[in-house]
Parts: C-alpha cells; structure tokens; sequence
C-alpha cells in the first residue's frame, strides 16, 4: 500500500450491529502503510521506539481480542439457549458445557491456533474481567502481553472472585511492567500460597495425579521425551544421571561423549534397559516415497509419521534390531485401500493416521490423531474406504457432531470444515 491510497469508505464508520468494524478496517489501513514506509533516514534510536511502540501495539490488541472472545462466547452461548427454550435444569448445564466447546472449536479456527491455545484464550478473557481489573488495565495499555496475562492467569484461576481480587490488589503493588514471565509466575504462584494455601495444597495434588510422559518432534531428526512428574523425583531423577556422568568422568578410559550426551545415553539405557542407547529394539512405521524406491539417488526422505522426515540411511544403521514397517507414498499421499466395516481399523486405520502424519487434519490444530472420522458421515451413507477417512483428536472427532457443523471434501481434494457462524475453513493439504 503506498502514500497516495485513501483509507476505506467504511473506516470511520460503525459496523451493522453497532460493532465499531470500521475501526478496525482502519487500523488494517494503517498497519498496511506503515509496512510501506521508507526507514532509510530512520535513525537507531527511533527504530528502536518504534519497536517497542509496536510491541505495546501488541499487547494492546490482544486484550482487544479478549474482549470480543468473550463477547462472542457469552452471545453464542445466550442465543443458542434462547433458540432451544432451556431452562435452568440439569439439561441447560449440559448444553452450556456442550455450547463451550463449540465457542473454543470456533475461536481455534478465527485465531489459527490450536485448541489447547484457544481454551486459554477463551479462559483470559473470561478471567480478565472476574477479579483481575488491575492486570486488564495494565494488559490494555500495551504493558503486559498476552504471554504475561496468560501466565498469572493460569496461577489463580482456581481461587473464588473474592481470593481472586485480594490477589489482584497485591500485584498491584509491585511493578509487574518490570518482570519477566518466569518471575511473574513465580510472584502469582507464591501470593495464591499465602491467600489459599488450602486450594493451593489441593492444587499441588491434583496435579500429580496429571503425570505423565509425552514425545514430541525436535528439529533434526531429534524428539523431546518430556516427563512431567513431582518436582522431589524430577530432581532425583537428574540427580541419578549426574552421578553417571561423575562415574563416567573417573573411568580410566578416555571421555568421547559430552555431559549432556552422557546424560541421554544413560536416560535412554536405563529406561529401556538396552546395553547401549543406540541398541534400538522395536517396530518402527516409515512412510517411504515410491520415487526413492525406483530411484536410489532420489533426495527424498523418509519420514516417522507425527515426528518428520529421517534420513533412510540414519534408520539403517541402528544397533539395535529395529524393524521398519514401511508404507509407500506418492506425492506425499499414502497408497492404501478400503475397508467394509463400519469403522477403521487394521491396516486401513493406519493407513489414514500416518497420511495425516499422525496430527489432527482439522485446520491449525496439532494434537495427535486419536480417531478416524468418516468425512461423509457413515449414517448418511459415508464408506468406510481411505478417501473418505480423516484422522482427528478426539475434541474435533466430537464437535463436528454439534449442530451447525458441517465437513466435506472439495473436488480437489481438500477437507472444507463449516461453523454454525457459516465461515469456511480449509484443512491441511
């Protein structure tokens, strides 16, 4: 966009409905100009305050955003009642709790994010406004970012709007402007000990009934195992690896591998009891291009569904006796057939996760694939045949059987999910 363009017609006007939509037009407007803009005879340190200005730009409009996340969750939530004519049964708690879901599963796809991202924005922007008027004000003027906001928030959202206040004047003492995320964290954490130290007590143990141990893909080739446990065995455990790093450190033979690679080995040995950590004994799904097949030069890779691409010759010079079940791709689309049963399974389901990479194929979202939805509905008709299978977290395998939701699959091939509020949303090619 450059100088000599107007803004919108509309910038300066109101929205149907009274919503200020034009504003934002105009600000989009600006946004664009400024991105135009020559900083040849800028100085340093006028881009420097042009940084931070934006930054507090930022913060700004995500507490804006907040604001209109909850003004949409509480007016979808009172329209959808309001059409079926609840009441305050046990019936309207359901349809509150089932009507949430929807409003997380639409702000996941407006914001691009993923469902777990939108939950918490969902719950910022409702506890912004419950207790926390000091942090919203500070949020509004562009001084504490979403990131901050989120991170005081999930430290007292179990506490009752009284508690929740009290909390709220004691931040306010202190300059939170001034603090890193890790601090203010840490300050909320140990202010919610003082205010309730009953519910932070019952807190503690809830949540090490939530243990557990997760992997993830890193760059590389590489995985993050991550292990989330009591804090007392978190430390025992780094403690035990330490102490064989210090055995390592005092054996006679030369020291080939760094501390943090002793460590890992050692993790990785003791865990799964292999002499050595390369020593890798398992079954390993690899979806392998058919042009590598046919052509032993091809730079294609293979790659583990839900991890990412691995060298082929990485894979083949494992000590261990790893197998790798192989399954053929074409332009990065499994080869598979169909199935007449009425849900997937067997080599079908297989076949369905790993061209989903193992990752939900609802837009944005990242979660695992934990279940095949028929595209076209099996009730009305749908196979059950890998064209019309799509893998799925559980949450997205759920919403779409709300009303107002609608999946199909375009003519080029691509998923097409529809909200009740009738925007479309492309899913992952």
């Amino acid at each position: 966009m450059t100088a000599t363009q107007e803004p919108p017609d509309h910038a300066t006007g109101v929205g149907s409905g009274g919503s200020p939509a034009g504003d934002l037009d105009l600000l989009r407007f600006l946004v664009d100009h400024t991105h135009a803009a020559d900083t040849s005879a800028v100085s340093e340190a006028e881009l420097i305050d042009q940084i931070q200005q934006i930054e507090m730009l930022q913060a700004s409009l995500a507490a804006l955003q907040a604001s209109r996340i909850r003004a949409f969750a509480q007016t979808h939530i009172q329209n959808r009642l309001t059409d079926d004519g609840t009441d305050g049964s046990d019936r309207a708690r359901t349809d509150v709790e089932r009507l949430h879901r929807s409003v997380v599963a639409q702000i996941q796809l407006a914001c691009r994010v993923s469902t777990a991202e939108a939950r918490t924005r969902l719950a910022n922007a409702r506890d912004l406004h419950t207790g926390l008027d000091h942090i919203r004000g500070l949020h509004t003027a562009g001084e504490l970012s979403a990131a901050k906001v989120t991170a005081i928030a999930v430290e007292r959202r179990d506490l009752d709007p009284h508690q929740r206040r009290h909390l709220d004047t004691r931040l306010a003492t202190h300059d939170l402007t001034r603090l890193g995320i890790g601090r203010l964290r840490a300050m909320t954490r140990r202010l919610v000990a003082e205010i309730a130290p009953e519910r932070f007590r019952a807190r503690v143990h809830a949540a090490a009934a939530e243990r557990r141990v997760t992997l993830r893909p890193a760059p590389d080739a590489m995985s993050y195992l991550t292990a989330y446990i009591p804090v007392a065995q978190g430390a025992a455990c780094l403690a035990a690896l330490q102490k064989a790093f210090v055995q390592v450190q005092v054996d006679p033979a030369p020291l080939t591998r760094s501390r943090g690679q002793v460590l890992a080995d050692t993790l990785v040995e003791r865990l799964t009891g292999q002499t050595t950590a390369t020593a890798v004994n398992l079954q390993v799904q690899v979806t392998v291009p058919v042009q590598a097949l046919l052509d032993p030069t091809s730079p294609l890779p293979a790659e583990i569904p839900g991890l990412g691409p691995v060298p082929a010759d990485l894979l083949a010079t494992s000590d261990g006796t790893a197998s790798l079940r192989r399954l053929l791709t074409d332009q990065g689309l499994v080869i598979g057939g169909d199935s007449r049963q009425r849900t997937f399974t067997g080599l079908l389901a297989t076949l369905v996760k790993a061209r989903a990479g193992n990752r939900c194929t609802e837009p944005y979202c990242d979660a695992p694939a934990r279940h095949i939805d028929h595209i076209h509905r099996h009730t009305d008709g749908g196979h059950t045949e890998l064209e019309n299978g799509r893998g799925v977290c559980e949450f997205h395998n759920h919403i779409r059987e709300q009303p107002g939701w609608h999946i199909a699959r375009t003519p080029d091939g691509t998923v097409l999910t529809t909200t009740p509020t009738g925007h479309t949303y492309r899913g992952p090619d």
